[in-house]
Order: structure tokens, then sequence, then C-alpha cells
């Protein structure tokens, strides 16, 4: 579903030329949970702002279902971003000011969605998520687990194949932050879509279906508990 071959960048010239991303190779099927682990400034938010259409790449190639991209700069795949790649942060990035329906919708609105189906999508995602009675609460009425998947529920409702998370669960409590990985793994089996989830927490790391581990610019498939030390992990 998701193929990334041979993806390079770097940045600055010269002496103080910094290569971040040294030919990064990774597929994600459909359905499928990855988890992406990795070392602070290793280049992981720049692999996934590449994926995700917001930087382009020096070399290499993505393909995202019908999309080729990579190289291309961001304000030429614009179709990719509304209709293949749904994001989700650390912070929930919600306007204070609107409800859950509103925040949904509003998204959707913004891509060229006529109200009244951009309401009835927002809906639909806000029940898929578990906040069918919340959807008129405004973000401050509502806990931070609540809050990302007010979040999640705006990255599934454009009906985009990808999700990409980067850390998702950041600002959650350990309870929260296991109940955001249960939703992927539910999205994933039962509705076909893809998250590549890049996180620290080794524990949530390893409830996806497939880890890896991004490191000297490459990324390889890794035994999370492992690599980083860990004995024993209970999912």
């Amino acid at each position: 579903m998701l193929s990334v071959e041979d993806l390079r960048k770097g940045f600055g010239s010269g002496r103080r030329r910094l290569e971040v991303l040294k030919g990064i190779n990774l597929k994600v099927e459909q359905g499928e949970l990855v988890s992406m682990m990795g070392p602070s400034g290793c280049g992981k938010s720049t692999l996934l702002n590449i994926i995700g259409g917001l930087l382009e790449a020096d070399s290499g190639k993505i393909t995202l279902q019908s999309f080729n991209y990579g190289t291309k700069s961001p304000n030429r795949v614009v179709d990719v971003r509304r209709n293949g790649v749904g994001w989700i942060f650390q912070d929930f990035h919600l306007v204070d000011r609107l409800t859950a329906l509103d925040n949904v919708a509003f998204s959707l609105e913004l891509s060229g969605m006529s109200s009244s189906e951009a309401e009835e999508r927002a809906k639909a995602a806000l029940e898929r998520v578990g906040l069918g009675d919340r959807m008129d609460f405004i973000p401050d009425q509502l806990s931070g687990g609540q809050q990302q998947r007010v979040a999640v529920a705006r990255a599934i409702s454009g009906s985009r194949p990808l999700i990409l998370a980067d850390e998702p669960t950041g600002n959650l409590d350990v309870k929260s932050g296991q109940e955001i990985i249960h939703l992927f793994q539910d999205l994933c089996k039962n509705d076909g879509i893809s998250v590549l989830m890049v996180t620290h927490d080794p524990i949530l790391a390893s409830m996806a279906d497939r880890m890896l581990l991004l490191k000297d610019g490459v990324t390889a498939a890794s035994d999370i508990r492992s690599a980083w030390g860990i004995e024993e992990v209970q999912p």
C-alpha cells in the first residue's frame, strides 16, 4: 500500500551539509500498524513529513496507492495531503472554540467538501472512535484521550488510506495512550486503514504489527525489546 524506495534527504551545504536520510526503504501493507523508533534527531519526523507531502526528498520514490511522489515539491502533491494521508500529532491541534463535530467537519470543508457532506462524515468518524455522545463538546470539556480521539476522527474522516502518527500518545497518560493504540489496531483490522506511528515508548511500539528502528539514516526491522535493552515488554 505504501512503498518508500531509496529515499534520501539532507540539509545545508558544503562542510555544514548534514545527510539525515541515507537511503530509506520501507513498506506498509494495507491494514498494518507499523511503529518506528529511533534516537532523537535521527530523522523520524523528516521521514514522516516527506511521506505526508509536506517536504520533498533529494532523491528516491514514494508510492502510496495511485500516488507517486517523493522528490516533488509540496505544492505539487496537494492531492496526497487531501486524499492520501491523515495526520495525528502529539499536540491535538484542535480549534478551542469549535465542538468536536465542527473540528472534524471544518477540516473536510477546507478540502473542498460541502458542509452537509462534511457534517455527515464527521458524525460517522466520531461514532467510529467512540465519541458519539461527545460531538457537541468543545476541547476543554474533553479529556486528553478524548481530544486525541477527535484528532483520530479528523484523520480518518476523509477516507484516506494512511495515517501518519507522530508521537500520538506523547501528551497522554499510560492508560489513555494504550487506548489510542487499541483504537489504531481496531481501525487497521476492521477498516483496512494503515498506520505508521513514531513513538519513543517501547511498550506501545511493541503493540504494533511490526517495528522499525531508524538509525544512522536507514531503517531496519527490529526487535524493539532487544534494540532498547528491554528484557521483557508486556503488550
